[in-house]
């Protein structure tokens, strides 16, 4: 059986670091490797930012080879472009003169960070992202623990890193924390995001309308919202 090799520097990815990024040295097409980082890990690498592709060169050692990642044409609309745990992208890193949009409907990352289309039948090495799924803290000591790593509680506008978050619940746990508050009369991502759009479950009723104690936002299993009590222990993602 042909060995797979993942690429793991656990002397940068040092203990205590909530995700991190892994080279697979096993060519396959591009929903090939969705399928294997979905399997073994989270999801095909996703970027919100120049820092986190600083932060792919970190895990991998340094060098970034040839490789997919999570970026795909919409299907709906050939000139927007998403990411494979869900949303579009808000931020893109794209080679000069790229994206071609010819029959290029899947995307690789360059040795020099940039991001080139290509055919998705393509074989070629890829990269996914493993998030950790942090110990139970109330909602307080769960967004400081993530401040402290320099990361932040999952929230809007990035839909992928909810869409990433609901995936990995659905095996280990029936919701997470989400840097959702109320505060004053409204609800707010304290990211400081506008609520675009609101996905409350409809098991507690109208309770998230005016909370007397249940101020604090998690994202269940099946990508709702619920409002809890920001004292009460749950598990979380920071991203």
């Amino acid at each position: 059986m042909e060995r797979i090799i993942a690429l793991v520097f656990f002397s940068i990815a040092a203990e205590g670091d909530l995700h991190r990024h892994i080279f697979i040295r096993k060519p396959m097409n591009w929903n090939e490797a969705q399928a294997y980082c979905r399997q073994n890990y989270t999801e095909l690498s996703f970027f919100n930012s120049q820092r986190d592709i600083d932060k792919l060169r970190n895990d991998v050692g340094g060098s970034i080879f040839h490789g997919w990642i999570g970026l795909q044409q919409d299907p709906t609309n050939s000139s927007a472009w998403m990411w494979s745990g869900g949303g579009h992208a808000t931020y893109e890193n794209w080679l000069q003169g790229q994206p071609s949009n010819f029959l290029d409907d899947k995307v690789n990352i360059r040795p020099d960070g940039k991001w080139n289309d290509r055919i998705g039948t393509h074989t070629l090495n890829f990269y996914c992202l493993d998030v950790a799924v942090v110990k139970k803290m109330s909602w307080e000591d769960a967004l400081s623990h993530c401040r402290e790593k320099q990361t932040d509680l999952a929230n809007q506008p990035s839909q992928a890193d909810l869409l990433l978050a609901q995936m990995k619940i659905k095996h280990i746990t029936e919701r997470l924390w989400i840097g959702l508050r109320f505060l004053g009369d409204r609800w707010l991502w304290v990211n400081g995001d506008p609520l675009e759009r609101e996905a409350w479950s409809q098991e507690g009723g109208e309770d998230h309308q005016c909370p007397i104690r249940k101020r604090c936002g998690a994202l269940n299993k099946e990508g709702l919202w619920e409002n809890w009590d920001c004292q009460d222990q749950l598990n979380f993602i920071c991203i």
